[in-house]
């Protein structure tokens, strides 16, 4: 199903309410406008095949670029709302975006980067337009909708966030068929999930990142509704799934970290019975932090490992994880092998780069053919990496040690920071945590922790040391930081990822200010 099918027979459902807001969209103005903007699209000169960039906050609008892009055969390019006009020129001149979609909110970086991006000649703007731009609203009001005849299926090419270097757009095939005749890509995970019609699903993130954007329109094909959070609040997150109703949600594991360290009155006075399906992904999650969170919702946490890359996933219940804590699940729509630098396979129980297997290549990186082949097995072209290292069960379980650009090598030794991560997190005092490796002459690198205080607790030569103890009393011994540095907040994604690179930069700057990394 897509929107047209849902309002012909439920127009006025709600598609989409913000949560402070308020601001809604039914079925009907949902098929009704992006069947406009679609419509405009094409009498500017689009064609199947050209990319069409939204560069908006969180607001309902997003959703009518996101299916106009869908039933025009576009690519929708979801650029980062907190991009600097050079950023967001970078993905427009890269993606080859002709039009782009932001909003008055934004109005000063996307007016900077029109000098860059010439090409993208098509502007609109959600609320007052700056010079240059068109009044997004009077634009769908007026325009005659696309025909159905004439729709075809289009496909987000979402870039990276970029943790290790500039974003890369990730570029599929498009399905071939009729919208009308619904997105096979996104029946599984509506299939997996139970998504229907009576689904209300909360989306706390962005909705420039591919997973957030991609299970709301999923919920939408399937006729269900989003509950949109402008912006992530842990009590608020709570308080909408009580007035809600919410039955679906998805986050990332620092969500549930802020979550679980709000005060017990507050957790207890919010009634989440209706909440039956919670799923997390995009970075992994601590053990304790996981049961804790399991104890407290009960056994509807679902669990799945992806990337943006859409080349293979792993899925994993809660009843499955406690009886294997750490999993990120078995394999659900691939083969996946773990292989060492050469290539070769490695037995179950050793730790190497994990790869996923598909029936052919399913993506490559826009514009960056070196990028597709490192991704790559040396000898499997339908076998592809994310870059992260983990290792199978004798089960068939895949566990994730961390990202292969993380790992730490002292004295020989290899140190993944995500163990040392995980443990730290549980400590009162801190509210997040990053570990990296930082110059040591004699060993090569040396493990040090940067700490974001918790809320009313101050950084001290006091609270480093009671941070180390604990590390001490919970760490094996070549694990332990030397040291632990603060900052008042981490450079932490919304999707839960880590830039390290950023933290890395003033610890790697030689004398000549060039950066080893």
């Amino acid at each position: 199903m897509y929107p047209g099918t849902i309002a012909r027979s439920h127009p006025n459902k709600i598609a989409v309410v913000g949560v402070t807001s308020g601001l809604t969209t039914t079925f009907a103005q949902l098929d009704a406008r992006s069947a406009a903007l679609a419509g405009y699209l094409r009498e500017q000169g689009l064609r199947e095949g050209d990319a069409v960039a939204a560069f908006l906050e969180n607001h309902p609008a997003y959703f009518d670029v996101a299916w106009a892009a869908l039933r025009g055969g576009f690519y929708l390019i979801t650029v980062t709302r907190h991009a600097t006009a050079d950023d967001a020129a970078y993905v427009l001149q890269d993606s080859g975006a002709k039009a782009i979609i932001s909003s008055s909110l934004l109005a000063d970086e996307a007016s900077g980067c029109v000098a860059q991006t010439p090409q993208c000649d098509v502007r609109l703007m959600v609320g007052t337009p700056a010079p240059g731009w068109l009044e997004y609203e009077a634009v769908v009001e007026n325009s005659a909708p696309l025909p159905v005849a004439d729709e075809r299926k289009g496909d987000h090419m979402p870039y990276s966030s970029g943790t290790t270097g500039r974003p890369k757009g990730i570029q599929r095939v498009f399905e071939t068929g009729p919208p009308s005749e619904g997105f096979a890509g996104f029946a599984q995970g509506q299939a997996l999930y139970g998504m229907d019609l009576d689904t209300v699903y909360l989306s706390p993130a962005p909705l420039y990142h591919t997973a957030p954007i991609q299970f709301c329109l999923r919920v939408q094909a399937a006729g269900g509704t989003v509950v949109m959070m402008e912006r992530f609040d842990a009590e608020q997150a709570l308080q909408a799934i009580e007035h809600h109703c919410v039955t679906h949600s998805q986050w990332v594991p620092t969500m549930f970290v802020r979550m679980l360290k709000l005060p017990e009155t507050v957790r207890a006075r919010y009634d989440l019975s209706s909440h039956r399906c919670a799923v997390h992904a995009a970075a992994p999650c601590p053990v304790e932090i996981k049961r804790q969170l399991i104890d407290w919702w009960g056994p509807i946490v679902e669990e799945y490992y992806a990337g943006s890359e859409r080349n293979g996933s792993t899925r994993i219940s809660s009843s499955e994880w406690l009886s294997k804590p750490g999993s990120v699940g078995r394999p659900s729509n691939c083969v996946v092998h773990i292989c060492d630098e050469e290539g070769e396979e490695l037995p179950s129980g050793e730790a190497g780069i994990i790869y996923f297997e598909q029936p052919r290549q399913s993506f490559v990186y826009h514009n960056a053919p070196e990028k597709t082949r490192d991704s790559l097995h040396p000898e499997h072209d339908n076998w592809s990496a994310l870059g992260d290292v983990g290792y199978l069960d004798d089960d068939g379980y895949l566990f994730l040690t961390d990202r292969k650009s993380f790992m730490i090598i002292s004295g020989g030794v290899n140190i993944y920071p995500r163990m040392i991560e995980d443990v730290l997190i549980l400590h009162p005092d801190v509210a997040d945590v990053a570990v990296i490796g930082v110059p040591n002459e004699e060993f090569g690198e040396e493990v040090k922790a940067i700490v974001e205080p918790a809320a009313g607790i101050a950084a001290s030569s006091e609270l480093e040391q009671r941070i180390l103890e604990f590390a001490r009393s919970n760490l094996a011994h070549y694990m332990l930081p030397r040291s632990v540095d603060f900052l008042e907040a981490m450079p932490r994604l919304p999707t839960g990822k880590l830039p390290k690179r950023i933290l890395r930069e003033p610890y790697w700057k030689d004398v000549s200010g060039t950066v080893r990394m």
